[in-house]
């Protein structure tokens, strides 16, 4: 088959936001292009490292008398996806990074503005459903983890000198429904006649 640069691509977000969260259970996505259900939340814009996508395999190999490997036995598999958002005022940003039960919003009045009560604990994080969106040109990903969880939030930096962003793992786990831990779409955006 012959190279064609039109098949290179880049992973830039929707314009309508890259990351998206909903509540497990929420109507899953069936394409890369169609609209997302509206329980699905943006998170706004995602630190300039984008989305890492990790798929990792454990192997143990089996050896015969002799030592010669007669078997490789997968013994884990793992999906993660990494990004940081970096909208901190953002209720959904914040509901994401520390617990939804964690956060609680009071709207603007005549003399504060929008109030966000953050706490800090150790309570496990819920499992949510994500949906990670790029387009380029014409082509679209959409990749939908329809059971996943945040297992760890970076450092948190205070600083002048660079924007403050939350750095999340989210765990993608295996749905026995889907049959797969995540599902990727990728559609060329060319139709045909």
């Amino acid at each position: 088959m012959a190279t064609n640069s039109a098949n290179v691509l880049a992973g830039k977000p929707l314009a309508s936001g890259g990351v998206l969260v909903a509540p497990v259970g929420s109507t899953a996505p069936t394409n890369a292009a169609t609209a997302l259900d509206a329980a699905f939340k943006a998170l706004g814009y995602v630190g300039e490292d984008g989305l890492t996508e990790s798929a990792e395999r454990s192997t143990d190999k089996v050896k015969a008398w002799g030592g010669d490997v007669v078997k490789v036995v997968q013994t884990d598999y793992a999906v993660t996806y990494q990004f940081t958002l970096i909208e901190t005022l953002n209720a959904d940003v914040l509901k994401t990074v520390y617990g939804a039960s964690n956060v609680t919003t009071t709207a603007a009045t005549s003399t504060t503005g929008t109030l966000q009560a953050v706490k800090l604990n150790s309570d496990t994080f819920p499992r949510q459903s994500f949906v990670f969106e790029m387009k380029d040109g014409d082509s679209r990903i959409r990749i939908y983890v329809p059971q996943g969880q945040v297992t760890e939030v970076g450092e948190v930096t205070y600083s002048d000198e660079d924007v403050i962003g939350y750095e999340v793992t989210v765990e993608a786990f295996r749905d026995s429904a889907l049959g797969a831990n995540a599902l990727k779409w990728l559609d060329d955006g060319k139709f045909s006649a």
